[in-house]
């Protein structure tokens, strides 16, 4: 099954256009969340002029999963999680503003028991949770 999922992986970023691998190779070398306009600004030597080609390759790479939106701060990210596409969660510092994907089975165990509870049908989500990191947490 490893196998099979390395290469619907390698399939899938083969299928990337030319501006979609720019930009998705900018966002995984990134420390922190870009703002499309910071993707345009870094990316002008590279080809990359109009913001239309920064927000179609942005769209992709999202439905993809390869990337997620900080939807608090407008921005984004490179997925840590493997390509998780639907459900996401993220901390944000509120001191030093470092962004981290949550993975973990038992929020989304909660959330669709939440849904079930409410009769609802979840789409998808995007849970941003404000805390305070470990670095900033101990100064």
């Amino acid at each position: 099954m490893a196998s099979l999922k390395s290469h619907n992986k390698k399939e899938q970023d083969l299928s990337l256009t030319k501006n979609q691998k720019i930009v998705l190779n900018l966002l995984q070398n990134s420390s922190e969340p870009l703002k499309a306009y910071s993707i345009l600004d870094s990316l002008k030597t590279e080809g990359l002029k109009s913001p239309l080609q920064i927000y179609r390759a942005l769209d992709k790479l999202e439905k993809l999963g390869k990337i997620h939106k900080i939807e608090s701060k407008n921005s984004f990210i490179a997925c840590s999680n493997s390509n998780c596409a639907r459900n996401t969660a993220f901390t944000i510092c509120e001191s030093c503003g470092n962004v981290k994907e949550l993975k973990n089975n038992y929020l989304s165990d909660g959330v669709n028991e939440l849904i079930k509870k409410n009769k609802m049908s979840i789409t998808r989500y995007n849970l941003e949770f404000y805390v305070l990191c470990k670095n900033c947490k101990t100064n």
